[in-house]
């Protein structure tokens, strides 16, 4: 479930974006879709769960601000931009995390989870930062040098696939050096 709504306004981009007749007109869709899922999926995360998490904050920012560019201009390259921004935003945030407070941002997503020797966090969280520096550049290459078509697929697909697959590398990384946490096993504090 949760998959299906961080991905939701990727997914309504991409329908949105096949609706129209007139394929001159499907990024402008796409982007208004976009938007819109962005503002439904902030509201209703916040309702059900009453809390966002920044991630949803960060891209429905980035989207209200390059999509009205968009809509606005009628100018299809900032909509283009929108996933290098959102990948070279979590690639500084992630960096960032190296230096500000106790934990890196890896470490403190995981470690609920199971535990790993202390030496595997850097290099983790540093891989995920090269991973979306990359990401941001191949985002721009695939945009400005190939038909509008090909990136929305690209958006979709291409994407998506690179980072399971780099998250599978990464978990195939990990096996070799964590301890899964059983909560069954734990003893509760306090008691």
């Amino acid at each position: 479930m949760k998959f299906f709504v961080d991905f939701f306004p990727v997914l309504a981009f991409f329908v949105a974006y096949f609706i129209p007749q007139d394929r001159s007109q499907g990024i402008y869709w796409a982007t208004a879709a976009a938007i819109a899922a962005s503002i439904i999926q902030v509201t209703v995360v916040r309702l059900v769960r009453k809390k966002v998490e920044k991630m949803h904050i960060f891209t429905l920012l980035i989207i209200l601000i390059l999509g009205s560019a968009t809509l606005l201009l009628q100018d299809k390259r900032f909509i283009m931009w929108k996933p290098t921004v959102v990948n070279w935003g979590f690639a500084v945030v992630f960096f960032a995390s190296q230096y500000i407070g106790e934990k890196n941002i890896i470490k403190r997503m995981m470690e609920k989870n199971f535990t790993a020797p202390e030496y595997i966090w850097t290099p983790l969280n540093m891989s995920w930062v090269i991973f979306f520096l990359l990401m941001g550049i191949i985002n721009l290459v695939v945009a400005f040098n190939f038909s509008e078509q090909t990136w929305v697929n690209f958006k979709m697909f291409g994407m998506l696939g690179l980072t399971i697959v780099f998250a599978i590398g990464q978990s195939v990384f990990l096996a070799r050096h964590i301890t899964i946490e059983n909560s069954e096993d734990r003893t509760p504090t306090g008691k």
